[in-house]
């Protein structure tokens, strides 16, 4: 096998702030059977969204650093906040395609609206940095763009209460300003909130048309990978180990909450001293 044989063969790493990002790792697998996936969670510092933009660079950097060293051939920042506050900057730092979640997720929504106003639900982080109403407006600058912060949401979530009275009470408390705006599109602005998503599309009605930034971003990372030449053309044999998930803490619990997700079975996730790379 050639030197680029080996590299289209090579994983593509995936990583968020904790369990989130595995919505985006179920896309790629559905989307792309073929290629290889690198997964880190980092659930030891979960969540990121009520960090500071230097603190989440620094983890970010942290982790795609920890990716290389598995030979990924691209990465996909499963996090909104990492891709608000880090991507740009990382970009610059490595030499093999990087992906976030914002603007394929921005993008769809802009192709949804009928009325041109979109609601976006994120963590605090993704709302403050301003950057889903900044890459919808310089698009279409007469979309108004409505952000409501749910920092509850990414606990709710890796506590597993997707469908729990709290959960309920909580997303009619969040949402009930973007129903009064009068949005017919919600972005789901935090790979998180998918798991939320009938209680999301039960709260806000059939009017709303719910983005799933997770679907879009695994049809932008097929592209991407065509345009560098990189696909995996065939589904690796037999014996290979199509897909590896590494954390940085709690690996029973996040390998109970990946088997519920995930259309196949992980036998086990590796625990990693993220803090060293």
């Amino acid at each position: 096998m050639n030197g680029q044989e080996e590299w289209h063969n090579s994983p593509i790493g995936v990583f968020d702030s904790g369990v989130g990002g595995l919505t985006v790792a179920r896309e790629i697998m559905r989307q792309l059977p073929n290629e290889r996936i690198v997964y880190f969670g980092d659930t030891a510092r979960v969540p990121y969204g009520s960090k500071s933009k230097e603190t989440v660079t620094r983890y970010s950097r942290q982790i795609v650093h920890f990716l290389q060293t598995q030979q990924v051939k691209a990465i996909v920042v499963a996090c909104n906040t990492a891709s608000a506050y880090a991507l740009e900057e990382l970009e610059k730092e490595v030499d093999i395609p990087m992906i976030g979640v914002v603007k394929p997720g921005a993008k769809a929504a802009l192709l949804a609206t009928a009325n041109r106003k979109i609601g976006v639900v994120a963590t605090e982080a993704t709302i403050n940095s301003g950057i889903y109403s900044r890459y919808i407006e310089e698009h279409d600058n007469d979309v108004s763009v409505i952000g409501k912060a749910c920092p509850l949401f990414v606990p709710l979530v890796e506590e597993g209460l997707w469908e729990d009275p709290v959960t309920d009470e909580i997303a009619r408390r969040y949402l009930t300003e973007l129903i009064d705006s009068g949005i017919d599109t919600l972005i789901l602005g935090c790979t998180h909130y998918p798991m939320l998503r009938s209680t999301v599309g039960k709260i806000m009605g059939d009017g709303v048309k719910l983005v799933n930034p997770a679907y879009e971003t695994a049809r932008e990372l097929k592209t991407l990978l065509a345009g560098h030449g990189l696909e995996s053309e065939h589904r690796p044999g037999l014996g290979t180990e199509l897909y590896r998930f590494f954390v940085s803490d709690a690996a029973d619990k996040f390998q109970r909450f990946a088997n519920s997700i995930l259309p196949y079975g992980i036998l086990s996730a590796k625990l990693i001293r993220i803090d060293e790379y």
